[in-house]
């Protein structure tokens, strides 16, 4: 038998795990795991010293299924994991992404202790990717070893991403009701009309920046995991959470001392299950029912029926859905608490396409830029045209922007509905997911570039799986454009004369 720690690798060309380099010092977070010393545990490409003994863990750790997020690769196609890796791969995740939660919790009360009115995760993710820059400029590895520690964090985060934006829409029913008829097709107009133009204004300005600087686009190596079909184990154990969990608030309300906390689970459960079901439904069924619709829709029917069902009423249970009190958390409020590690995690994703963003810098920026201040003050200027009431304008700014940011821009403001502000932003993504690539057509978007790039600036991360699902090329440029759109608005939006204008504008 023989203790290891989680070290670094330092020799890619035998693709070992060694102690000798900064495996000594940085990370030894993982000690005395006991692996026996055969065959099994024998590194598969050297088959040489100690340290190249948790080769199984390492290829086990760096392939989607130790998260997951499907099959192991090629390279760990001949290992099956043992129940030691497991738990030492939900360690590692449990660890790195505890880290993050605690990092944005920490950054968002120093933040309110300051009265600085900014997103405290957005600064986060500058400071995660700052690290990164120094390290990967002074010491390569370490900034390697720093990625594979956070690597299991993002690629949860990567996973469960579209459920952590849902908790707004599920409460929507009880925003929409102070919400005039005239004013809701105001809403969809704007959404509508909004969408194509800042796809139509993004498109070109990549264009036009790309006929004066002709910089030669070179197709992207880097490969993309992608989470793979739900299992019929995780939706059979989930759904055992969730009738247990209904039947233990039917008969006793107040089993985990409050209400919210009662029916936490099952509102949870009942999210997750809406997801995953409507994950597996065929594409053409997803056109209406999207995954994060079904996802929505499943806990508000579990809150129906639990308020039929025990009197308590349907707009009380979604109360404590979604409480707002640290002290008293619902099922959304634990969802939206992975707000801000979604908003640092953007650092990593940045990081890993530093080549692609410094090689097209100039149509990526100019882009954004144009694009993000084209939809803020459009949306402020047509919402005043056509008489939409100022405060449910001021909600809609953002629809261009992801959800993790918009709802940290519209704070800045007051006497907003933030479950406006998340409708218009799903809208949005759903309209771009559904008629993106025939917009495109109709505009003459030809070019990878600014297909991805237009696509992401207008409709966020909805938009970008549907174009990266028939158009891969486009792919990394949607990732870039989805990360600073949302970036540079909370930016102009966190200067107070900017939000004054928009004000203004809106009435």
């Amino acid at each position: 038998m023989v203790s290891v720690a989680l070290y670094v690798p330092w020799n890619n060309k035998r693709g070992c795990w060694s102690k000798h380099n900064l495996g000594s010092v940085f990370f030894r977070l993982i000690e005395s795991v006991k692996l026996a010393s055969n065959e099994r545990g024998t590194c598969t490409v050297c088959a040489s010293g100690l340290a190249c003994k948790v080769e199984p863990y390492r290829a086990w750790l760096s392939s989607e299924r130790a998260y997951g997020l499907g099959p192991v690769t090629a390279t760990a196609s001949r290992i099956e994991p043992d129940a030691c890796m497991q738990i030492l791969g939900v360690a590692h995740l449990v660890v790195s992404l505890g880290i993050m939660l605690a990092a944005d919790k920490f950054l968002k009360k120093a933040f309110v202790a300051a009265g600085i009115k900014f997103p405290s995760a957005l600064f986060g993710m500058f400071c995660v990717f700052s690290v990164l820059v120094v390290f990967d400029t002074f010491a390569p590895p370490l900034a390697k070893a720093f990625m594979n520690f956070f690597e299991p964090a993002t690629m949860f985060i990567k996973r469960w991403l579209p459920v952590f934006y849902v908790p707004t829409l599920v409460v929507f029913p009880l925003a929409i009701t102070e919400i005039p008829a005239a004013s809701a097709f105001k809403i969809f107009a704007i959404t509508l009309g909004g969408w194509f133009a800042t796809l139509t204004v993004a498109g070109y300005s990549v264009l036009a920046v790309r006929n004066l600087v002709n910089t030669e686009l070179i197709p992207d190596t880097e490969p993309v995991s992608k989470p793979s079909p739900f299992s019929t184990s995780e939706i059979w154990s989930w759904t055992a959470i969730l009738v247990a969990s209904f039947g233990v608030a039917y008969f006793n309300p107040t089993a985990l001392g409050t209400t919210a906390k009662t029916c936490l689970p099952f509102l949870l459960a009942a999210n997750v299950l809406g997801y995953m079901v409507g994950s597996g439904l065929p594409a053409g069924v997803k056109k209406v029912l999207h995954p994060v619709i079904s996802c929505a829709l499943s806990a508000d029917l579990a809150a129906a029926a639990y308020g039929y069902l025990s009197g308590s009423g349907f707009d009380a249970v979604l109360g404590d859905y979604l409480t707002k009190a640290a002290s008293n958390p619902g099922a959304g409020d634990i969802l939206m608490g992975f707000l801000g590690s979604v908003i640092i995690s953007f650092a990593f994703s940045i990081f890993k396409q530093r080549k692609l963003v410094k090689r097209h810098a100039a149509e990526i920026f100019t882009s954004v830029a144009i694009g993000a201040t084209f939809s803020l003050y459009s949306t402020a200027i047509i919402g005043r045209l056509v008489g939409l009431e100022p405060s449910l304008t001021i909600s809609m700014l953002p629809r261009c922007i992801t959800l993790a940011l918009a709802l940290s821009i519209v704070s800045f403001f007051e006497g907003v509905n933030s479950s406006v502000t998340a409708v218009v932003v799903v809208l949005t993504g759903l309209l771009g997911a559904n008629f993106v690539l025939a917009a495109m057509e109709k505009i003459g978007l030809n070019d990878p570039i600014s297909r991805g790039i237009a696509t992401a600036a207008s409709a966020q991360g909805l938009g970008t799986a549907a174009l990266s699902a028939k158009e891969p090329e486009a792919l990394p440029f949607c990732a870039i454009s989805y990360s600073f759109t949302g970036i540079f608005g909370s930016l102009i939006c966190s200067v107070p004369a900017v939000r004054q204008s928009l004000i203004f504008i809106a009435g």
